[in-house]
């Protein structure tokens, strides 16, 4: 008795497995034909390139500062070779701290990209969530930079799906 009951329940377990419905999507494809992302990529990169320039311009003070101690060296009193010593960790630690204020794990960067891509990723999980419901898939994989997928047949595949539901082709 005890045998077919758990066959039973393993039968039941696979007709249960096999009921679940799957859908892949390509997120790097939807993100590359979806315009706004794009736009806050490009608008990223020049902020961050602006930000880098103002980093490497305090830091190349910095440099330079210290080549042009090292010239002087010999020339300078104690009191000025401290100040001057003090002068350069000064400029270096504004570089550092200008450096981690825009890069950092909290910097601006991170708000920056995090305000504009944001909200584009909420509307792809909603239009993947709506074809979700609508269709009754049980999961929604990701097979973009997921090593995990061998092979996903295209039938499962919404990516194109995803896109005309966000109103592009």
């Amino acid at each position: 008795m005890k045998k077919l009951m758990m066959i039973c329940l393993f039968a039941v377990a696979a007709i249960t497995a096999s009921a679940q419905k799957y859908a892949l999507i390509d997120m790097e494809y939807i993100l590359k034909n979806v315009p706004a992302y794009e736009r806050a990529n490009e608008q990223l990169n020049q902020v961050s390139k602006k930000w880098q320039a103002e980093v490497e311009a305090l830091t190349t003070e910095a440099s330079t500062m210290y080549k042009n101690y090292q010239n002087e060296v010999v020339f300078l009193s104690q009191e000025q070779k401290t100040k001057r010593q003090e002068a350069i960790v000064a400029k270096e630690k504004e570089a550092s701290e200008l450096k981690r204020k825009y890069f950092g794990p909290e910097g601006e960067l991170f708000k920056k990209r995090t305000s504009l891509i944001t909200p584009i990723q909420e509307e792809i999980y909603l239009a993947v969530k709506e074809i979700s419901e609508q269709r009754g898939y049980s999961m929604v994989i990701n097979r973009a930079g997921n090593d995990g997928i061998i092979f996903g047949s295209p039938k499962i595949d919404i990516s194109n799906e995803v896109l005309q539901k966000l109103g592009y082709q």
